[in-house]
């Protein structure tokens, strides 16, 4: 992410950042990246998954999993979450961890997705699992393909207020 100017559809941003999205879908698995992330006030690091029918029901129908999320503006703060359309944007499905060295050290974030159950975990510490008693279209829309994605916003719900003095941060991505 770089603090820049940039203009696209008639409106000037004040940052840059960067997203990949694999054009690998699958259902069930683990997921597990390893990562260093961004210590700038303001980032907002993620590494999730996206519904690949979202084009034809529509987020949340498509179902989200946030493997992590990080808080720009409270270093260590990580999270995982799951947006479904019976909770999403400030969803009550989520847990948080804090590890202090999140932007000076790698640390492996995975997610473990079966047809019951998704277990999320850094570096092989179990800390958060969804398994909603009842599993239908609203609670449990991950029967189907699901795509990753990896990212750093700038701001937002969980970046929060940007630095004044930020020029530029990374987060860098070992292995997926």
């Amino acid at each position: 992410a770089k603090k820049e100017n940039y203009t696209a559809y008639n409106s000037t941003k004040d940052y840059t950042s960067a997203r990949l999205n694999s054009k690998f879908s699958f259902t069930y698995g683990r997921i597990e990246v390893r990562a260093k992330l961004p210590a700038g006030g303001g980032t907002w690091p993620a590494i999730w998954t996206l519904g690949s029918n979202i084009t034809t029901v529509n987020w949340p129908s498509c179902g989200e999993i946030d493997i992590m999320e990080h808080v720009g503006n409270n270093i260590g703060e990580v999270s995982s979450a799951i947006h479904t359309p019976s909770s999403f944007g400030n969803t009550i499905n989520k847990a948080i961890i804090n590890i202090s060295d999140t932007t000076t050290e790698f640390h492996v974030y995975a997610v473990d997705w079966t047809a019951d159950k998704m277990d999320f975990y850094v570096d092989d510490t179990l800390f958060y699992t969804y398994n909603p008693a009842t599993k239908n279209s609203d609670t449990w829309p991950f029967t189907k393909d699901q795509f990753i994605l990896l990212n750093i916003a700038m701001g937002g719900a969980l970046g929060g207020t940007i630095d004044s003095n930020f020029t530029q941060d990374t987060m860098e991505i070992d292995y997926v």
